[in-house]
């Protein structure tokens, strides 16, 4: 029987190369060659017929299924899926090294008491593996441990038997021996993702994949793998701090807006159940340059401290430091204070952050950022009892927002006296548990009411 072979195709054009070469003679781009594995000539020639049995159906005659779920007990991870573990899906968990990745997918295996887990680690020892469960404080006999990289011996093993949830440690690990790159190359993460996808819906197995990101911060490997799986999961967080964020990027069975906040133990992960008391627990009262904001999270409010530093630079070109929050967006309320309200930053280094090392995304917290600033530049401290929420256009208005009741609602739990809003949205709600709801039309008004 002849040898297969493998093939080089450009990624730009299709050009083919039986091996690698760095330009491409076709489109003249550079580094683009992925090695791919041949297709079997039985499965080429069955392929290449048309078979008449093949015909459309209308939509309304394709019979109609529930997503079957399951939960895992951890309700942050929970969450973010969108109530659970999908029966047949290809989760995707990427990460930093060291940020916990297979510490929370060791955890979700433990609580999975009543389902079978294949464990397959490509990275550990079978007894690292245990050595990290009983740092967990847990030991359960439905966790089955394989230690190979082999994606043929992995996919057998999956074909014999059938586990309730296949956790791969990780997908850069695994190697198709049909390829000659190592594993890790984007041909073989490709490869390996196509199988074990075709795997998770055949015999509708979930299989969750832990994949390493790159130095920008991307999962490693091709971008078509974000599209072959159906769920895409971020772990995030500053190493320095204890707090660990799951993020949603891409859901096929739920919202990607929601997101699952944890803290780093020596016993491991553990849920933030109320993340607002967390993020304000260190907070200092009565200095310049602090304002609470509330930030929605897909359906949770959350209130977090914005901080903000300004001093005369010593430098001729003035810094702009945001951490937490969009630099670009920085830029433009600093231009929006200068021309609306008079405060000029021009000669002012300006240091935001966010503090206990979470990002915000939405423009709701714009009137909390700008409040800050002009806070520390006139060294005149916002009531510690007050939370400002708005957008701010570049009119200098301040815009509705969404959700306000459950910003409001969560502000009220927590003892705030005062909130800012946007007057639109002030006029269809009323003070509710002792909490003061103040509408204001402009960054003007809002600076007044917060600051003075």
């Amino acid at each position: 029987m002849a040898k297969s072979t493998t093939k080089y195709v450009c990624q730009s054009c299709g050009y083919v190369s039986p091996r690698w070469i760095g330009k491409c003679p076709n489109c003249n781009e550079w580094n683009t060659f992925v090695e791919e594995a041949p297709v079997p000539a039985a499965v080429a020639r069955k392929s290449g017929g048309v078979s008449s049995k093949l015909h459309p159906i209308p939509l309304s005659n394709v019979d109609s299924i529930t997503d079957v779920r399951f939960r895992t007990e951890i309700a942050e991870f929970d969450r973010v899926l969108g109530g659970g573990i999908v029966s047949g899906s290809v989760i995707l968990l990427g990460g930093d090294p060291g940020i916990g990745k297979s510490t929370l997918m060791l955890q979700v295996a433990l609580q999975l008491k009543k389902k079978v887990v294949l464990y397959v680690t490509g990275e550990e020892s079978p007894k690292q593996v245990k050595l990290r469960a009983e740092r967990l404080g847990k030991i359960s006999e439905n966790i089955q441990l394989l230690a190979e990289t082999n994606l043929e011996i992995i996919a057998d093993i999956l074909e014999q038997a059938t586990p309730d949830l296949v956790i791969i440690d990780s997908i850069q690990t695994l190697f198709h021996p049909n390829l000659e790159s190592a594993s890790g190359s984007v041909g073989q993460v490709r490869e390996s993702t196509a199988l074990l996808t075709r795997i998770a819906k055949t015999k509708h197995i979930p299989i969750i994949l832990i994949g390493h990101v790159t130095k920008e911060g991307v999962i490693a490997g091709p971008r078509v793998i974000e599209h072959m799986v159906d769920t895409v999961l971020q772990f995030e967080g500053e190493r320095h701090y204890a707090y660990r964020i799951l993020r949603g990027i891409k859901n096929r069975f739920g919202s990607t807006n929601e997101i699952g906040i944890f803290e780093m133990h020596d016993t491991g992960l553990r849920e933030v159940v109320n993340p607002s008391e967390v993020f304000l627990s260190e907070r200092t009262y009565g200095a310049s340059g602090a304002t609470i904001v509330a930030s929605m999270e897909g359906t949770r409010p959350m209130l977090i401290e914005v901080q903000a530093l300004v001093s005369p630079t010593n430098y001729g070109m003035p810094q702009r430091t945001a951490t937490g929050f969009d630099l670009r967006r920085l830029s433009m309320l600093l231009a929006v204070l200068d021309k609306r309200v008079g405060v000029n930053t021009g000669a002012q280094d300006v240091f935001v952050n966010i503090a206990g090392g979470i990002r915000i995304d939405e423009p709701a917290a714009d009137l909390g950022v700008a409040t800050s600033i002009v806070s520390s530049l006139r060294d005149v401290p916002v009531d510690s009892q007050t939370v400002a929420i708005g957008e701010i256009g570049l009119g200098g208005e301040i815009r509705t927002i969404a959700h306000c009741e459950k910003r409001v609602q969560e502000a009220a739990k927590l003892g705030f006296k005062t909130i800012v809003v946007p007057k639109t949205n002030a006029k269809k709600m009323k003070s509710s548990n002792g909490i003061a709801i103040v509408g204001v039309e402009t960054i003007q008004e809002a600076i007044k009411q917060l600051i003075g």
